[in-house]
């Protein structure tokens, strides 16, 4: 044996320079000497840390893979007793009803009867930062839904974005790893917006698509109630007869769609950290359930060979105008939780907990989740015993012989534990059931054993700029500022260009414009793709926020700003028109204790004008009197509430008497998105407007000064 020594033997030298192969085959130069080979925890030299063992390139994950499940089981347990991902959640109890008999796709009891309804529970969160850490922060949010079958629990893991980072579960802790604080300062906190994350965003061409989701308003949901959720992979429906159809789970609420603007996120999160929460709370306790269906993608084999892209890769969506929503049930929420830690903490949400009629396909990255999420919950709740808890134990009976345990509350009455056995009846306890049992699709599976992708999952720009280009252009404007804005908080130029090369696959007017704004001295050159990128897809007005909002403003919330003397029919005309519309009224004033009205009724203020900006409202109304715009205009609260509400492109219902208030605030042109309120008729008219949400036009001209 050489004198090496162990350290030393395990160092490759690669020179000066070495070339880092990344998960789609492409290589990245990298700077450095001496490159320490990876190894396990057990000093087994690592071949591929971007691809988990499968049967051939589109087979499923291997238990044997010694290396994913080292990994997975060490990140699973790098927190306690806190969620390392999703940690701030908010979570809610309803029902699931199904409009119809799906018997002819499904075996899955909850598809088999129209007006079939089981109770759900629902769970929303973000996902990089801590329980402490704000509402409002640019990020995905988690849709996790668990239905309380006749044949046990289902629940459909997703998010609020119908893709995701990365392709193959092997790659979930590094993912997580860049994405949350830097490890040797602690911040930047529930952020994406520092080195570590675009350094393995830029090394990752899988991730592109993701990004583009990311960077667009879809991570600054208005409420849960207004965003959808997805189950974000391919499963796969089997009836009775064992044939499997393809399908993709969609949550589409009811009240549309509805984001907000970043200038607006950052002083929410300021103002009410709790806003998303706060928002949920309080429409359960007024009785207005938010309301979601539930829409299935349906496809056969056929399609999927057909389709572009690999139905496998967690990175791409099936575009609903080649495969059309079919909406099969809704799903109510209409009660919250009474002990926030015994359920929203202790809820345990697994992705393999599926019902019979219900399969999982090879996608890599839901085969290392089926792995994940039961050794995670193992660990966080304690040991095997969390489906004891009452939130996540089955509303059906159950019956098994799994026994004792930490926290167990329920062991297997009698003398047999075990199976088979031959006692008879009660004593010998449950047996398996060949006739109502789960069974597997049975799939034929085939090809060696290998750490690799299939093919068509190295197309990484191609539905990215089917993105973009399916977004309105204040849409586009957003996603623009909020990559200018992401890059500039980057430390190292190099990964800052190396974004803006993978942007250029994706468009190259928004590559120039971020480049631009980011103050590159040279336009990079375009990253090689791995894949041609298909460039003739065309836009998928699904995919746009702005072009399916609701047509109603019911849900949404006004500020009213009053002071004493305010005009008392006005006041009544619009809290009446925003009753008729199903939206809900705060009154704002420079003292919660109140105010006087014209007509001189004393009433209660929601919010004192320091603590209440318009930021909170969808929409905003200015009813001082004379003598109180003219106190409110000297107050720097008051311009804000004006100023804000201008500059996020909001309606603005305006009493004439509020006129010295607007000029004090610098606005002295009135675009449409200003709605006078000279008589209690004007309220609907303003109402009406409330409608579209924002008034971006207003917007569209500040980006273009």
């Amino acid at each position: 044996m050489s004198g090496k020594s162990r350290d030393e033997m395990k160092t490759a030298k690669l020179g000066d320079v070495s070339a880092l192969r990344g998960a789609g085959g492409e290589t990245h130069q990298i700077a450095g000497g001496d490159v320490p080979v990876m190894t396990t925890q057990q000093g087994t030299p690592v071949s591929d840390d971007q691809n988990s063992l499968r049967i051939g390139p589109r087979g499923p994950t291997l238990l044997e893979d010694f290396h994913f499940r080292e990994k997975i089981f060490h990140f699973d347990h790098e927190r306690i007793p806190e969620r390392v991902v999703h940690a701030r959640g908010f979570g809610a109890h309803g029902f699931f009803e199904t409009y119809e008999s799906l018997s002819d796709i499904t075996s899955a009891d909850v598809f088999q009867r129209a007006g079939e309804r089981v109770e759900a529970f629902v769970r929303f969160s973000t996902v990089a930062g801590n329980k402490g850490s704000p509402d409002l922060a640019r990020d995905v949010r988690g849709f996790a839904v668990k239905l309380y079958t006749k044949q046990g629990n289902w629940d459909i893991v997703g998010n609020n974005i119908p893709v995701f980072f990365i392709q193959d579960a092997m790659k979930f802790p590094d993912l997580i790893h860049a994405a949350k604080e830097e490890p040797d300062r602690g911040f930047p906190q529930a952020q994406t917006a520092h080195d570590n994350f675009w350094d393995f965003i830029s090394l990752s061409p899988e991730a592109i698509n993701m990004a583009l989701w990311i960077m667009s308003d879809r991570t600054l949901p208005r409420s849960f109630r207004f965003m959808e959720g997805f189950g974000v992979h391919t499963f796969r429906l089997v009836n009775a007869a064992g044939k499997g159809t393809f399908v993709k789970f969609h949550w589409k609420p009811k009240q549309g769609l509805q984001s907000v603007v970043w200038n607006e996120a950052v002083k929410l999160n300021g103002a009410d950290p709790d806003f998303h929460r706060r928002d949920m709370w309080d429409a359960l306790q007024s009785g207005d359930f938010p309301e979601w269906e539930l829409g299935l993608q349906l496809f056969d084999d056929a399609f999927a060979d057909g389709f572009p892209f690999d139905v496998l890769d967690a990175t791409k969506l099936i575009p609903e105008e080649l495969v059309p929503i079919r909406r099969v049930g809704r799903l109510v929420l209409d009660r919250a939780v009474d002990n926030f830690f015994a359920e929203t903490e202790q809820v345990a949400f697994c992705t393999q907990n599926i019902v019979p009629g219900i399969d999982f396909t090879n996608d890599p990255l839901l085969q290392g989740r089926n792995f994940s999420y039961l050794d995670t919950q193992l660990k966080r709740l304690g040991g095997p015993n969390f489906t004891h808890l009452p939130i996540n134990a089955p509303k059906c009976p159950f019956h098994t012989f799994q026994q004792d345990g930490h926290m167990a509350f329920h062991n297997p009455k009698g003398r047999a534990n075990y199976e088979p056995n031959s006692w008879g009846g009660v004593v010998g306890g449950p047996r398996e059931s060949p006739e109502v049992g789960f069974r597997s699709f049975e799939a034929d599976e085939t090809g060696s054993k290998r750490r690799v992708r299939a093919e068509r999952f190295a197309d990484h720009y191609s539905q990215a700029r089917q993105f973009f280009i399916s977004q309105a252009p204040i849409e586009q404007a957003h996603i623009k500022d909020a990559f200018v804005f992401e890059l500039s908080k980057v430390e190292t130029p190099a990964i800052r260009s190396r974004m803006v090369a993978h942007l250029r696959n994706v468009d190259d007017i928004l590559a120039r414009q971020v480049a631009d704004g980011l103050g590159l001295d040279e336009l990079p050159q375009a990253m090689a793709p791995a894949r041609a990128v298909i460039t003739d897809l065309p836009p998928s007005p699904p995919l746009s926020i702005v072009g399916n909002g609701p047509d109603t403003f019911a849900g949404r919330k006004i500020g009213v700003l009053l002071t004493d003397g305010a005009d008392a029919v006005l006041l009544k005309a619009v809290q009446s028109a925003a009753e008729a519309e199903g939206a809900l009224v705060e009154l704002v004033a420079p003292k919660v204790g109140g105010f006087t009205t014209s007509d001189g009724k004393r009433m209660p203020a929601k919010q004192k004008v320091n603590g209440g900006p318009s930021v909170l409202y969808d929409a905003v109304v200015l009813l001082p009197s004379e003598e109180g715009a003219a106190m409110l205009a000297k107050d720097a609260t008051a311009r804000d509430f004006v100023n804000d509400a201008f500059a996020h492109a909001k309606f603005i219902g305006y009493a004439e008497s509020a006129k010295p208030l607007l000029k004090a605030a610098g606005i002295t042109a009135m675009d449409d998105g200003f709605i006078p309120l000279k008589a209690a008729a004007d309220a609907a008219a303003f109402i009406e407007a409330c409608r579209g949400l924002r008034h971006w036009p207003r917007e569209a001209k500040v980006h273009a000064v």
